[in-house]
């Protein structure tokens, strides 16, 4: 359920500090900022709706609090998770501005959330009036196309296990061989967009032959040109 928080100024400066957007200032700055510039802070209880796809974005809306999840469901009505967008993260930056800024994708609260948020054109005052907004909102817009140019290009995989060994190589890094994959099987479906039983098959195969191997959330490459060789298939 939807409901107002009473934060003072000082609370929501907390919330605020050490966010990308905020990156460089100060709590004090902070605080003289929103002191000057009109803010709304809004809570949500998990799995609440905070927006819908196709919503036009008018607002700068920062997770000063909480998880939440954009998620899209496809042509046949499967729900696909997209990612995780942890506290301190704005929600769609890239679509601000231009000639399409809706929302792309829902966006649901995965735990209690608190969301601030600044209207477009207070934004853009703020933008006009500190550089260091202006280079961190530049900063986090470029992130995050690049982050979508290698979503596009995950996408592009057919198979479960060329997903899967792009995502492997990814989390390892500069030359890791062991580590930790940071997502459960659940997890990893619902970023895929497939069953888990299906995600399970695909890993249950590559441990069978001798690519990888797997044991409670930690993956060790056994054969990294194989491993390679899947995603240029």
């Amino acid at each position: 359920m939807l409901q107002f928080d009473i934060f003072d100024e000082k609370m929501t400066g907390e919330l605020l500090l050490n966010t990308p957007f905020f990156r460089g200032m100060n709590l004090d700055e902070i605080n003289e900022i929103l002191s000057r510039t009109p803010h709304s802070v809004r809570s949500y209880g998990p799995g609440d709706t905070i927006v819908r796809s196709g919503e036009e974005v008018r607002r700068l809306m920062i997770v000063a609090r909480g998880t939440v999840k954009g998620e899209m469901t496809d042509t046949e009505g499967r729900v696909i998770k997209i990612e995780n967008i942890p506290s301190k993260m704005i929600l769609a930056p890239a679509f601000m501005f231009g000639g399409m800024n809706r929302y792309p994708v829902n966006v649901v609260s995965i735990s209690e959330v608190a969301i601030i948020s600044i209207g477009r054109n207070d934004l853009l005052k703020l933008l006009m009036s500190d550089n260091r907004l202006l280079v961190n909102f530049l900063d986090i817009i470029s992130n995050r196309a690049q982050f979508l140019s290698e979503k596009i290009r995950f996408l592009n995989f057919r198979t479960i296990k060329g997903k899967l060994a792009f995502l492997i190589l990814q989390k390892a890094g500069d030359g890791d061989t062991e580590f930790k994959i940071g997502m459960t099987q659940e997890e990893m479906a619902d970023y895929f967009g497939v069953a888990r039983p299906s995600l399970a098959r695909a890993l249950a195969e590559m441990e069978q032959e001798g690519i990888i191997r797997s044991d409670r959330g930690r993956i060790k490459i056994m054969d990294m040109p194989r491993l390679k060789g899947i995603i240029r298939d």
